[in-house]
């Protein structure tokens, strides 16, 4: 049983700190999980990157908390986080803390909090003063609602919504709501055009990839205009029928409402499948976002360099859309390729990579032939 803790801390020291974990954590503490620890005469936060039975030092301090009930980073993740560490020469916590958006990294626990009201059982709405019933009527048509909005329906203040609770009509709680960037917009449901010869073979080439054991990374060239998102979208269908998930990046200055919408058009059926993780996003909705990919309840994640480190389960499919572009370069520690980090995640993942664009650039262009 691994007793000893192997915690990067968020000090950028570039190296592991050994800790006890205490007999009552050892559960809840899995390699990626978020911690506090002492450090010194203080405590930081770090994420746990591995285990040991014995260690190097005596006296090793224990974990004091483990912040969040769940890992943030599974095993794979974290590896790449190493393979990122050694090859663009930055250190390993910066590499872990690049994982993880700065909001997800600094909150325990998710979703905005906010009171939700549900009718306990079917009431009569008629022996009840008209605001309490105002209050019925409004949930008997919509289902349970946030208390603001309930409260603007009903045209009432709280206080008969805390009086029906007393009476045992309703319940109040206080649950997790999603923030969805894309509220308040009617999306159509496209779809699978017929393809076109070329079409058809780049995706049968790249299902193929998808069922093998080791899959290769593919370069899809073609021209602007010539159908490649077609290719892509085709290709993501398939993976969700294996059970399978995909990540699409995008360049940041194409990552326009437009193309979200082409990808979230063809799944509208159920849009919940589908997250979106980009720089326009506030902190709540890039928070909720990446939960809602983490819960496994988003399993296709469209977005620019950093949704590439999106926690999707059983991922099938990376795609990186015009693979020639320089911003899925970061040019601040760790500076990074997202590109190639794709092709290293890919290996990792055992998931089909395809490169795309209408002018590839040299070193993949060369790699393909």
């Amino acid at each position: 049983m691994n007793c000893i803790a192997k915690v990067a801390v968020d000090l950028s020291l570039d190296r592991e700190f050994d800790y006890l974990i205490p007999e009552p954590l050892r559960p809840l503490i899995e390699i990626g999980s978020r911690v506090e620890v002492p450090f010194r005469s203080r405590l930081v936060t770090g994420f746990v990157v591995g285990f040991a039975d014995k260690s190097a030092f005596d006296d090793l301090k224990p974990v004091s908390k483990v912040l969040g009930e769940k890992s943030l980073v599974n095993e794979t993740v974290m590896e790449l986080a190493r393979w990122m560490s050694s090859y663009y020469l930055a250190p390993f916590e910066t590499c872990v803390r690049t994982l993880l958006p700065a909001v997800v990294r600094n909150k325990e626990s998710g979703g905005k909090k906010q009171l939700i009201v549900s009718l306990v059982s079917n009431v009569e709405a008629a022996s009840l003063p008209p605001k309490q019933q105002s209050i019925i009527q409004c949930l008997q048509e919509n289902g349970a609602m946030l208390l603001a909005e309930l409260t603007e329906a009903a045209g009432v203040t709280a206080a008969p919504v805390k009086t029906l609770e007393k009476k045992g009509l309703v319940t109040i709680s206080n649950e997790s709501v999603y923030r969805d960037p894309h509220e308040g917009v009617e999306l159509l449901k496209t779809e699978p055009l017929v393809l076109m010869p070329q079409q058809a073979d780049a995706l049968k080439q790249v299902i193929e990839a998808m069922s093998e054991p080791e899959p290769p990374v593919l370069l899809l060239h073609g021209v602007t205009g010539s159908g490649k998102t077609e290719v892509y979208l085709q290709a993501i269908s398939y993976a969700l029928e294996q059970g399978r998930g995909a990540i699409v990046l995008v360049p940041e200055i194409a990552l326009t409402p437009q193309t979200v919408d082409r990808f979230r058009s063809r799944f509208a059926d159920k849009p919940e499948r589908v997250a979106v993780l980009h720089s326009s996003l506030s902190d709540g909705e890039r928070y909720d976002e990446w939960h809602r990919i983490r819960s496994g309840e988003a399993q296709i994640v469209v977005g620019a360099r950093s949704a590439l480190f999106a926690p999707v389960h059983n991922l099938g499919l990376i795609v990186v859309d015009e693979e020639h572009e320089p911003t899925y370069k970061q040019d601040e520690a760790p500076r990074y390729s997202a590109r190639d980090t794709a092709v290293m995640r890919g290996r990792m993942e055992k998931c089909a990579v395809v490169l795309g664009s209408a002018t590839p650039a040299l070193e993949s262009y060369a790699n393909a032939k």
